[in-house]
C-alpha cells in the first residue's frame, strides 16, 4: 500500500496522510470493524500457533529462542508482515496500545533473527544451520524476496505510523543484502526473476519513506534485470523483455505485482516505454481477461497460451487466453485480485481516470470483500463465480468449496486484511488544487492542498447500497479557490450533482443533470466562494442486467445482475426451486431492495420474479439428450450481493443467469 503523502514527481495525485481519513457510520466502517475486532486478532492467533502456521515460531527458533525445525510455507516470513501491517493500522486507528507493544515485540524479535549480512528469510536461515540441503537463493520459488519486499513495505509503514526506527534498521540491513546480490548478479549475469516480485513496490516505498536514492536505484537494477533471465517464461513474465509486454499473462499475482511495481518505478522516473507497457497490458486485462467480479486469474494450471508451443510451460494461477473465464473452476486467486487493487491505485495516481478507481472499487467490494466470512474468520483463497451442488461435482476442486479459517496457502487472509484495514486511504487523493474522490463511503476527511488551501470534508451516504452521496466541506483556513472532482462511475446511467452553499435559502445553488457521457469521468465542481458548501452527488441506482462478449463460451445466453457497483448472485437458500440451473431472467421482472441480515450484518437483497423451467424429463446426469421443453412458471427468488454468498449452509450459488426472451 503506497501510504507516502509526498506526490511522485511523474504523479498527478497522491494520498492524504494515514491518519486524516476516517470511515464512519457506514459500510466501510463496518467493514473497518470486522477487520479490527475478528480478522487481525484471529490471524494472530494463526500465525502464533505452532501446530498451526508455525510462523512465529521459526523466528523465536531462528533467534535462538527455541529448538526445532522450520514449519509451514517459504512464504510464511512474508504473510507475517503483511498482518503486521494490518495491526499498526487497526492498532493506530484505534489507539491500541496493547496492540503496538507486540508489534514492538515482534519486531524485536525479527532483529533477532536476522542474519549480520542483513539475510533474513527464516527456512533458509534454518537450512543452512542444520545442514539439510536448503540454502539461500537455490531456489526461485522459495519466495525469499517476497519476503523481503513484505518486510520494505511493512516497515516502511510502521515508521509513519509511529516515528519509530527500530523496524526500519532491520528492513535497510536487508535492503543493502539485496543490494550485493543485484550488484553481483549484474557482473556475473547469473540472474533469477523473483516470483511474486512485491520488493519493486517495497524498495520504492523505502526510497519514498527515507528519501535515499540509493533503494530507488535498486529498484530500478531489480526490474532492469529481469531482461537479463535466460529460459524465462510466461508464468513468471519474463520469457520477453519488459518494455516488449503487450498481453498480461502467466501467474495472476506475480503479473499484477509487477506491474504495480512498474507504476511505482514510472512515477518516479517517468520513463515512457515503461508507461506504454502498463497501458498495453491492462488494457489486455480489462477488455478481454478480467472476471466480472474484479476477479483475475482465470486458471489453476495448463500450459502458456503465447510462445513456444511445442515446448510445455507450466503456468499458475494464470490469466489463459482472451476471454477464457470458466466459472466452476474459476481460479481467482484472492492475492491476484489484491494485486489488481494495488495497480489500479498507482496508476490512478499516475493518470487520475475514473477507470482506474471503478476497477479498484469492483475488486474492493465484490470478489475481496467475498474472500472473507461476514464474521471476519473465514477466507477463500480461489473465488469461483459459480458453485454447483456437490453431488454434480465430479471432479476435486484444487481448494474448498467453503471459506475455511485456515488455508495451508496463507498468503491471502493477511493480504486481505492489511488492505482492508487500510482501505480509508482509497476515500481520498489530492492534486495541486483538487481534492478527488476515490472509494465513495461515508467518512470524513482533513484536507491540505498544495495550493495552500485547507478544509474538513464529511461524505454522508448509504454506499454502496444508495446513490446519494452528500458532502459537506466546512473549517476552510482560507479562501483561495480549489476543485473538488466527483467520481461519476461507468455503471453510471444518469444522476444530477447539485451544490450551494450551506446556509439555507441561499439563492446561489446550482444543479446540473448528469447524462451518458458523464459515466466513466471525473465530475468537477469549483469551490470559488467563501464559507461551507454543500455537493450532493445523486447517482441513479437501477438494477440492470449485465451481458458478456460473445467470446466468453461459458456464458453464453445469459445475464448478471448489478446494482450499483454491487454485482448479485442466486444462492439456495434465497431460491424455493430443485436447482438454481431452473431459473432464468425474465427481463420484464422489476426487483425491490430489501434489507436482510446474514450472519449479524445488514446487507441489501434484490427480490423479484423468474422464470423456472419444467424440468420433469429431463435426466439431470445425462451428458446429452434430447430436447424437451416443457415450459415454464414463474417463481419468487432473491438475489444477494456477492460478497456476502457461503455465509449460510451449503448450497448452489452463480453470477451468470440464463436469459428468457419471450
Amino acid at each position: 500500500m503506497l501510504t507516502n503523502t509526498e506526490k511522485s514527481p511523474y504523479a498527478k495525485v497522491s494520498p492524504l496522510s494515514w491518519n486524516s481519513v476516517e470511515w464512519n457510520k457506514g459500510f466501510w466502517e463496518d467493514v473497518f470493524e470486522m477487520c479490527a475486532k475478528s480478522t487481525v486478532p484471529h490471524l494472530q492467533n494463526m500465525f502464533e500457533d505452532k501446530d498451526i502456521s508455525h510462523v512465529v515460531e521459526n523466528f523465536r527458533i531462528c533467534a535462538g529462542e527455541t529448538q526445532g525445525e522450520f514449519g509451514g510455507t517459504d512464504f510464511g516470513d512474508g504473510d507475517f508482515y503483511k498482518w503486521m501491517e494490518s495491526a499498526m493500522y487497526v492498532a493506530a486507528k484505534t489507539n491500541d496500545q496493547e496492540l503496538l507493544n507486540k508489534l514492538d515485540g515482534y519486531i524485536e524479535l525479527i532483529g533477532r533473527a536476522q542474519l549480520d549480512d542483513g539475510y533474513i528469510s527464516t527456512k533458509q536461515i534454518l537450512g543452512e544451520r542444520q545442514q539439510n540441503g536448503i540454502k539461500r537463493f537455490g531456489n526461485i520459488n522459495d519466495f525469499e524476496v517476497y519476503n523481503f519486499g513484505h518486510l520494505f513495505t511493512s516497515a516502511c509503514l510502521y515508521k509513519r505510523i509511529t516515528g519509530k526506527d527500530n523496524f526500519m534498521k532491520i528492513a535497510e540491513k536487508a535492503a543493502r543484502y539485496l543490494e550485493n546480490m543485484y550488484e553481483e548478479n549484474a557482473r556475473t549475469g547469473k540472474v533469477q526473476t523473483a516470483v511474486c516480485p512485491s520488493h519493486y513496490m517495497g524498495l520504492v516505498e523505502m526510497y519514498r519513506t527515507t528519501g535515499e536514492q540509493w533503494y530507488l536505484d535498486l529498484a530500478r537494477l531489480a526490474v532492469t534485470l529481469r531482461d537479463s533471465v535466460t529460459d524465462g517464461t510466461d508464468d513468471n513474465q519474463d520469457r520477453i523483455p519488459l518494455k516488449d509486454h503487450e498481453k498480461i499473462v502467466g501467474h495472476a499475482v506475480r503479473s499484477n505485482y509487477l506491474y504495480a511495481g512498474v507504476a511505482d518505478l514510472y512515477a518516479e522516473e517517468g520513463d515512457e516505454e515503461y508507461l506504454e507497457v502498463l497501458h498495453k497490458v491492462w488494457r489486455n486485462l480489462m477488455d478481454t481477461k478480467i472476471y466480472i467480479t474484479g476477479g483475475c486469474g482465470a486458471l489453476y494450471n495448463g500450459a502458456s497460451p503465447y510462445g513456444n508451443f511445442f515446448i510445455h510451460q507450466l503456468v499458475h494461477q494464470a490469466y489463459g487466453y482472451e476471454y477464457q473465464l470458466p466459472n466452476v473452476t474459476a481460479y481467482n486467486e484472492t492475492c491476484a485480485s489484491l494485486g489488481h487493487v494495488f495497480w489500479a491505485y498507482r496508476m490512478f495516481q499516475i493518470e487520475p481516470q475514473a477507470e482506474y478507481m471503478d476497477a479498484l472499487e469492483r475488486a474492493m467490494l465484490n470478489v475481496n470483500l467475498a474472500a472473507v466470512s461476514l464474521d471476519g474468520k473465514k477466507y477463500f483463497y480461489e473465488n469461483m463465480l459459480r458453485r454447483a451442488k456437490k453431488e454434480n461435482m465430479k471432479y476435486q476442486l484444487i481448494w474448498p468449496l467453503t471459506r475455511s479459517e485456515y488455508i495451508l496457502s496463507y498468503c491471502c487472509p493477511p493480504n486481505l486484511a492489511r488492505t482492508l484495514a487500510e482501505s480509508s486511504e482509497y476515500a481520498y487523493l489530492r492534486s495541486d488544487s483538487a481534492l478527488w474522490l476515490g472509494m465513495y463511503g461515508a467518512s470524513e476527511a482533513d484536507v491540505k492542498l498544495e495550493c495552500g488551501t485547507s478544509f474538513h470534508v464529511q461524505q454522508r451516504t448509504a454506499y454502496p447500497y444508495d446513490g446519494r452521496i452528500l458532502l459537506h466541506i466546512s473549517h476552510r483556513e482560507n479562501d483561495k479557490p480549489f476543485q473538488v472532482k466527483l467520481r461519476i462511475p461507468g455503471w453510471a446511467s444518469g444522476g444530477s450533482v447539485t451544490v450551494s452553499p450551506a446556509e439555507k435559502g441561499n439563492s446561489s445553488e446550482k444543479h446540473v443533470l448528469l447524462i451518458d457521457k458523464d459515466s466513466g469521468t471525473y465530475f468537477t465542481v469549483d469551490i470559488t466562494e467563501p464559507g461551507d458548501t454543500e455537493i450532493t452527488l445523486d447517482l441513479d441506482m437501477p438494477v440492470r442486467y449485465t451481458v458478456p462478449h460473445t467470446m466468453v463460451e461459458e456464458t453464453t445466453g445469459q445475464a448478471a445482475v448489478e446494482r450499483g457497483p454491487l454485482v448479485y448472485c442466486l444462492e439456495t437458500p434465497d431460491a424455493d426451486v430443485e436447482s438454481l440451473d431452473d431459473l432464468m431472467i425474465d427481463l420484464n421482472a422489476e426487483f425491490e431492495c430489501k434489507s436482510i441480515e446474514i450472519q449479524g450484518r445488514t446487507v441489501t437483497a434484490l427480490e423479484g420474479d423468474f422464470y423456472c423451467l419444467d424440468r420433469k424429463q429431463f435426466d439431470r446426469e445425462k451428458l446429452y439428450q434430447p430436447l424437451r421443453y416443457q415450459g415454464m412458471s414463474r417463481t419468487r427468488a432473491r438475489l444477494i450481493p456477492y460478497f456476502a454468498w457461503d455465509n449460510r449452509e451449503y448450497g448452489e450459488m452463480r453470477i451468470w443467469i440464463p436469459i428468457a426472451y419471450k
